[in-house]
């Protein structure tokens, strides 16, 4: 990665004094290539919070590639969680967060199990969601502590967020037109596993057994971290968690260029950003003001429910990281060969415009009829659940199938899950599993979610789908010893794991005649949202 400086470590060394160090009674500390470490062990499992995986990205490191981290004497202490990454916090946000987010934020977590393990153990890295404007890795229901239990070494980390990791101005282009530019939060995602890459082995994981997985923006960088150059053999299975799968609406957005008919490029946020705080020109002063701005300002107001903005423009396709949309990286046949779990929720985010059923079908072009029967269209039918359905479908649950389809097609190892387990707290308020509500049942966090309404079925779900998440994470295939056999998807037989409420159940997707339709008519389009 031009522009990046990563400080060597022998990752050899580093683990032989790791385990010098459990063989002498000190399993709470470990040494990685810029310091050593100590950290707090509770209930049979270590953990290590706080570590910085690159220099902090303030002053003239704004905009930049992560740098390397400074060296420090001593031990450490990894006791805490450091800073989430500069943001307007998500007052709903179902994974609020434990820390004050600050500019100076790009630091990572491990949890290992206390015990020495007779060999290495496989490694699952955590990437957060938030629509890139929200999210960091401090929130309760995101501790690795289960997984650790598992026998698994799990990792969290920050990445720059809203116009701190997704920024472009001509100022910055000037600079270096042929460098990394742009998506700034992707490039600590792989700042962050290039570090996993050269230090987990001290930690008592195996490099070569890592599991990348996310949950909806987590999610869709997974989709980028397997189709980027940039992280090729950094990871050996990937998981992906409503992360959409399918086209972008509106098109591709570039760094510098705009397609006929296409979105304006990022620069043109970035300059209505620039303007809208007083800073006007393209030149390295305007550069330097830029990198002056207090850092509530670069903020704003943005968050999930204000990042719909002219002065704020997202992730985008840079040519060197982000260098097409999921779909068309796949039908290219583009994408790490590696094994992959895929899925979403059964009553997951979408958004569909439609005050009518008519209004909500016209889209669908020739197949109305057939899209109208698929979802049980009557007289009688509420426009609100049917919009709520369809927007469903075409966001999230009907992406996950193509992906699933496309990579099953090619020979990879895939694994389809629908989320349909609703706790029981909340039965009578959610139709389905919403957006999100999977993660504390992954993490087997329930407690900290549900606490006193906590129920022995949620548990019991809790338990099955934290055995099948680090299942993968050990083989490759989610089914294991005691658990229901999960199988490996098909198009011919359009299986998955659905996590009902009687449990989880291997079965032919029900959805399959909306699912259906809905790819015919995203086909006929040449476009759906993720």
């Amino acid at each position: 990665m031009r522009g990046v400086l990563y400080r060597l470590g022998c990752v050899g060394m580093l683990a032989a004094v790791a385990a010098w160090g459990w063989a002498q009674g000190f399993p709470h500390e470990v040494k990685v290539e810029t310091g050593r470490l100590a950290g707090a062990a509770q209930d049979g499992v270590v953990s290590f919070k706080g570590i910085p995986f690159a220099a902090p990205p303030v002053g003239a490191l704004r905009w930049r590639a992560p740098q390397a981290a400074a060296a420090w004497t001593g031990v450490r202490a990894a006791t805490e969680y450091a800073a989430d990454c500069m943001q307007q916090p998500f007052p709903s946000d179902a994974a609020p967060l434990g820390t004050k987010p600050a500019e100076d934020c790009l630091y990572m977590n491990v949890w290992r199990p206390e015990a020495q393990a007779t060999g290495k153990l496989p490694v699952m890295v955590w990437i957060y969601g938030g629509g890139f404007v929200n999210g960091g890795s401090s929130p309760a229901v995101y501790d690795g502590s289960q997984f650790a239990k598992k026998g698994v070494v799990f990792v969290s980390f920050n990445y720059r967020l809203g116009r701190f990791g997704f920024f472009a101005h001509p100022s910055l282009t000037k600079v270096d037109a042929d460098g990394m530019l742009g998506n700034y939060g992707f490039m600590d995602q792989i700042a962050a596993l290039q570090w996993v890459k050269r230090n987990i082995e001290a930690f008592g994981g195996d490099p070569a057994n890592v599991t990348i997985f996310g949950e909806s923006a987590g999610g869709f960088s997974v989709h980028m971290l397997l189709n980027a150059p940039m992280a090729e053999g950094l990871f050996a299975k990937a998981i992906v968690e409503s992360g959409g799968g399918r086209t972008n609406l509106g098109g591709p957005r570039f760094v510098s260029v705009q397609l006929p008919g296409g979105p304006a490029p990022a620069e043109t946020c970035g300059l209505a950003f620039a303007k809208s705080v007083g800073i006007e020109g393209t030149d390295a002063a305007a550069l330097e003001a830029l990198r002056k701005l207090p850092a509530e300002t670069v903020r704003g107001d943005l968050n999930m429910a204000t990042m719909n903005t002219p002065l704020y423009c997202g992730p985008m396709l840079d040519g060197k990281i982000l260098l097409a949309d999921p779909q068309t990286s796949y039908l290219a046949g583009a994408g790490a060969r590696v094994p992959v779990m895929v899925g979403a929720n059964s009553a997951d985010i979408g958004f569909m415009m439609g005050n009518s059923i008519d209004a909500l079908f016209a889209p669908f072009g020739i197949y109305r009829n057939q899209a109208e029967a698929a979802y049980d269209v009557t007289a009688a039918s509420d426009v609100k659940t049917v919009r709520a359905e369809l927007a469903e479908d075409r966001f999230m649950v009907e992406p996950a199938r193509f992906v699933a389809r496309v990579l099953a097609s090619r020979g990879q190892p895939v694994y389809e899950y629908r989320f349909s387990y609703v706790a029981e707290s909340m039965r009578k308020e959610w139709p389905g599993a919403p957006h999100a509500t999977e993660i504390p049942f992954v993490f087997d966090t329930v407690q900290a979610r549900y606490g006193k309404d906590l129920a022995a079925a949620d548990e019991s779900t809790a338990r099955a789908a934290l055995n099948y998440w680090a299942n993968f994470a050990k083989t490759g295939n989610p089914g294991g010893s005691g658990d229901a056999a999960w199988p490996a998807y098909s198009a011919a037989s359009d299986e998955l794991m659905n996590f009902t409420e009687a449990g989880p159940k291997a079965m032919a997707d029900p959805w399959k005649s909306r699912l259906d339709v809905t790819a015919e008519a995203v086909s006929s389009m040449g476009a759906s949202g993720r």
